[in-house]
């Protein structure tokens, strides 16, 4: 099971598992690459459209395009407010079905390490992007351990439970970042830290969300009653609450940007 594909073909439960984090993240994201009104997006790996509505409402662009391989995903998606501007297209990050030179910025929000060939996904925003464009990403640093769900992987896998792993996890390196952009003739990169903090009611609202998680919950699904339940008590005490109940953790995340070459 380790080395089973991640699918996320369920919109809302990818919301609540994720979105909440995307949205910490891309707002930081957008703070810091500071982006023109008026350009055209491509937001590559857009699943549900949750940094997709953060364009629309943030960036005042003249257009945006967003393409994922997942329909389920896409239907979410079309059903955001977004949709009124954006315009979505299932397809491969690694071969997309634009022409050169169409958009003003490509952005690739937390997916880089789904790419299998995360060089040949950075040449292609690179390549549909005008000279002069904006190329850029933000991803978790999974290498680092700063994914949101790490502790719970991290007592999955103590506990011999596979949890599924991303074709390129080590793409989300700054360094791995950095020489990507550069190896794809990107001009101006630089590179960026980026911290969240996610609050949670309480325990309960953490497990019900993880429950749900597109990535793990078929492994938790599967696990024997006896099991889920020791593993729930782990999680427990590694997420200590506030007197309220409330959970509040970090997660952390590498951005990088660059500009295509003027030719």
């Amino acid at each position: 099971m380790a080395n089973e594909q991640i699918r996320f073909d369920d919109g809302a439960a990818y919301e609540r598992y994720m979105g909440k984090w995307s949205q910490l993240a891309g707002e930081a994201f957008l703070d810091w690459l500071a982006p023109e009104p008026g350009w055209r997006w491509l937001d590559v790996g857009c699943g549900n459209g949750a940094f997709t509505e953060m364009l629309v409402e943030r960036c005042a662009p003249a257009s945006v395009s967003g393409i994922d391989p997942s329909e389920g995903q896409l239907a979410y998606a079309r059903a955001r407010p977004a949709s009124r501007v954006a315009q979505f297209h299932q397809g491969d990050a690694m071969a997309l079905p634009f022409p050169d030179d169409a958009f003003d910025a490509a952005v690739m929000p937390l997916v880089i390490f789904f790419v299998p060939d995360p060089g040949r996904g950075v040449a292609e925003m690179a390549r549909v992007v005008c000279p002069g464009g904006s190329v850029s990403a933000y991803a978790w640093d999974m290498a680092g351990g700063g994914f949101p769900y790490e502790a719970l992987h991290a007592e999955m896998r103590a506990m011999g439970v596979a949890v599924p792993v991303p074709p390129s996890p080590g793409a989300s390196r700054i360094d791995a970042m950095r020489d990507l952009w550069t190896g794809a003739g990107l001009e101006a990169v630089e590179t960026h830290e980026i911290t969240v903090q996610r609050a949670f009611a309480d325990f309960d609202d953490y497990w019900a969300t993880i429950l749900g998680g597109p990535s793990v919950g078929r492994a938790l699904a599967a696990m024997a009653s006896d099991d889920l339940a020791l593993l729930k008590a782990r999680m427990r005490e590694r997420l200590p609450a506030e007197a309220t109940g409330r959970i509040t953790y970090s997660a952390r995340a590498n951005a990088v940007k660059g500009q295509v070459p003027e030719r």
